[in-house]
Order: C-alpha cells, then sequence, then structure tokens
C-alpha cells in the first residue's frame, strides 16, 4: 500500500505556525517580487481568490484589513518541509519525496489493519512537533492514493485520513471524482474527455483499454490500470539532472555591470551548491540576460554566453569564475536588464570525471574543492553565512521584492520567535 502524505496549504501553514493570529483568517501568500498568488487558505479560497491572481488586484483587501499577505520566505518553508520529511522517514520503510509538501511512503510489509492508526498518529505527531497539517490518502496504487488523499482534505469528517482498500469503496470514490481531478489527467486533456462523456473517474475506467490506448497512449493506460488498483507507476530512482539552473526576475531594472555581477555570482554559486548535494559536476557554464520584453518602449536584448570546463567542476569557485567569464562577453552597456540566470550543463557524477594528463591546476581546484566543502558545512542553517567577495551578502542574496515577509524563525538565531 501506499501513503501520500500531503502538507495543507503548505506555505500559508508554514507562516501559522509561527504566527498563531492568522489563524482562522484569509491569507495568501506571494511570489517572488510579491507578484502572484502562489498560496491561499481555505478562508481566502472561499473569498473567490484564484491561485495566479496578481497581487495589485487584491491589495486593497489588504488595505481593508479583510486579507493577510505573506511575501514567499523559502528558507522558512524548506526548513520545515525537512523537519515534516524526516518525521515521515522514521516511519515509513521507503519514502518518495515528491515535492515541498508532498511524499509517497511506500508501506508494503506493513498490516493493513495496521494502516489507519500509524497515519492518524502520524497526522497529530506532525501537527504537533511541526505546527504543520497534514492529509493522508492510502491506498494500493499511487494514483489512488492521490484520489484518497483528496477525501482526507476535502471532507472534515474524514479527519485528515482517508484509505481505499476495497473495491467498493475504490468504485464509490472514482464515481465522485472529476475527471479533471485525477491524476496524471489534468487541465490539458479533461476537456477532450469529458466532452466525449468521460466526467468522472468511473467513466474512464469503464471505457475498453483500447479506448484509453488510442487516445491517450501509454501514459493514459497507466491511468487507467493504476485506477483500478493495478500497479503501474513505480517508486521514483533518483537520477542526477542533465541541467541546474538558478535564475531570478529583479524587483528593479539594473543596468550597472557589477551589480548584475553579483546576481550572477550569487545564481552561480547557488547551481555549485545543488551539484554539490547531488553528487555532480558539470562541463559548461552557460548566463543569459534578458531585458524588460513588456516595455517596447526599451532597447531589448536578450544575450547568452556558455563557457566549457577542461575538467568538470562544482566548486563554487570555478563555477562562479566561469559564469563571472561569461558575463564579460555578453553584458553590453545602455540596456535595462530585467532578468539574469545561470546553467551549468553537461552534468557527471563527481566519482566518474576523467582527468587530464595536461591539467596543471589540479592542486588549485583540489583546494577549491575543499574550500566548497567548507562553505557548505558552515552554510547549512541556508543563511549563506560564507560566501565569496563576488557575492552580495547574505541578507541581499534573493535581490527580489518581500514587503510583506516574515521572519526566519527556525533558521535565523536573531530571529527566533519570541515568547512573552
Amino acid at each position: 500500500m501506499y501513503a501520500l502524505v500531503d502538507c495543507n496549504n503548505f506555505f500559508v501553514s508554514c507562516e501559522r505556525a509561527f504566527q498563531p493570529e492568522l489563524e482562522g483568517r484569509p491569507v495568501v501568500v506571494l511570489s517572488n517580487n510579491d507578484g502572484c498568488v502562489v498560496a491561499r487558505s481555505n478562508e481566502s479560497k472561499a473569498m473567490g481568490i484564484k491561485m495566479g491572481t496578481p497581487f495589485f488586484k487584491v491589495k486593497y483587501l489588504v488595505d481593508e484589513g479583510e486579507l493577510a499577505v505573506r511575501s514567499s520566505n523559502y528558507a522558512l518553508y524548506g526548513d520545515l518541509s525537512a523537519r515534516v520529511m524526516s518525521i515521515l522517514a522514521e516511519t515509513a520503510p521507503k519514502l518518495e519525496i515528491y515535492s515541498i509538501d508532498e511524499a509517497f511512503m511506500n508501506m508494503d510489509g506493513v498490516s493493513v489493519e495496521k494502516l489507519p492508526v500509524i497515519c492518524r498518529c502520524l497526522i497529530k505527531k506532525i501537527r504537533q512537533w511541526t505546527g504543520i497539517p497534514v492529509s493522508v490518502g492510502v491506498a494500493s496504487t499511487k494514483t489512488l492514493g492521490k484520489v484518497a488523499n483528496h477525501f482526507a482534505k476535502r471532507y472534515k469528517g474524514y479527519k485528515g485520513f482517508c484509505m481505499i482498500d476495497t473495491p467498493e469503496k475504490m468504485r464509490k470514490a472514482l464515481k465522485i471524482t472529476p475527471i479533471g481531478d485525477v491524476w496524471g489527467i489534468g487541465r490539458r486533456l479533461a476537456p477532450k474527455l469529458e466532452a466525449v462523456g468521460v466526467k468522472t473517474a468511473l467513466d474512464f475506467i469503464e471505457r475498453p483499454v483500447e479506448w484509453v490506448q488510442a487516445r491517450m497512449g501509454i501514459a493514459g493506460e497507466r491511468t487507467w490500470h493504476e485506477l483500478q488498483g493495478i500497479r503501474m507507476v513505480e517508486d521514483e530512482k533518483s537520477e542526477a539532472r542533465k541541467t541546474i539552473c538558478a535564475s531570478r526576475s529583479f524587483a528593479n531594472m539594473i543596468t550597472d555591470f557589477e551589480e548584475i555581477s553579483q546576481r550572477v555570482s550569487d545564481f552561480a554559486g547557488k547551481c555549485a551548491e545543488k551539484l554539490r548535494q547531488e553528487g555532480t559536476a558539470a562541463y559548461s557554464v552557460g548566463v543569459f540576460l534578458l531585458t524588460n520584453r513588456f516595455r517596447e518602449d526599451l532597447a531589448q536584448y536578450n544575450p547568452q554566453a556558455c563557457i566549457r570546463l577542461a575538467v568538470p567542476a562544482s566548486s563554487t569557485l570555478e563555477i562562479v569564475g566561469a559564469a563571472k567569464k561569461a558575463l564579460r562577453m555578453i553584458f553590453k552597456a545602455g540596456y535595462e536588464y530585467k532578468k539574469a540566470g545561470v546553467i551549468v550543463m553537461d552534468i557527471v557524477n563527481s566519482n566518474e570525471i576523467q582527468q587530464s594528463i595536461f591539467d596543471f591546476d589540479i592542486k588549485e581546484r583540489e583546494r577549491d574543492d575543499k574550500i566548497s566543502r567548507v562553505m557548505d558545512m558552515v552554510n547549512k542553517s541556508g543563511k549563506n553565512v560564507l560566501r565569496l567577495a563576488a557575492q552580495r551578502p547574505g541578507h541581499f542574496a534573493d535581490g527580489i521584492r518581500r514587503d510583506y515577509c516574515s521572519k526566519l524563525y527556525s533558521t535565523d538565531w536573531n530571529q527566533l520567535l519570541e515568547v512573552k
């Protein structure tokens, strides 16, 4: 059996965990630069606020005191996510983290009769230890687990837990599950299926498999089987990414080379850190710049350049150095830049790097790797305490607008929760 654990309204719940005054109030969390709504409480959903709504359209509600708003605080969300996942890892024989707020627990080998008690205790434990409310859906496949979780979250009578463990429960659940809510169907396919009479998940599985194959291919057939309790979506194997990108739109357009260089160095540093976390290294480092395409009154310039390294690297010093070299190749004065980014490519496993007999910088490279490992150890808090001089100070690292940002309650000693 699979147990899908999903944190309810995760970003909002993270804010409420340290700000109880937000409980019961309509709350939204904004995207980078306070642009759009990316998370909503149930109360704000009831007000009709949609996902992706531009903030300026609902700002009047904030000014009138009817809506609470918070800027995205990813350091806080990432830390609380790690805490939730660590609790799950202690419970599940095997854990697959699906996203920042979702994880599949493979409960094979655990008695089905024990699962309700285990999951309800888990819900209570996570709430008590982290302040985050979660819902748990249990079923024989991942797709059915998604369906069960949907019921656990939507209907209060389930108290956060729903298990589909019999054919009767399965048919009852699928009969009232809109086809657009099925994992693997989505908004693009749902209208096409509805147009031919497939309104619910039950309608879908009652169609012949040949009908599904003809219209949806292998992916549709996989979903068709999964909804009938036949396991088709296997546990994901962690594979190294082929590219890693770090980019950001700026709060204000930038013309100064030194400022852009610092931003690019920040992005390059993040890419290097991710490479080391995954035990990989990159042959190529690319940089791109973008002007504001919505400002037709301004000159447009969207260049990119790539540096090929002699030996794959993951050290912050090498990746940042290559990114700065690429930036110097493409930067032109006189343009107002709105976005920049760094992409590392041609990624290989660190233990598969082929050394060259003509590599005369091997000692310097080993030194850079040691420095990077020390930086990782010091920066475990996520606050970028130790950085290169080419990068901006830690508290300016992101360079984005956060007018409504809460404190870093769990990752900064200077911003711990104060109890009076």
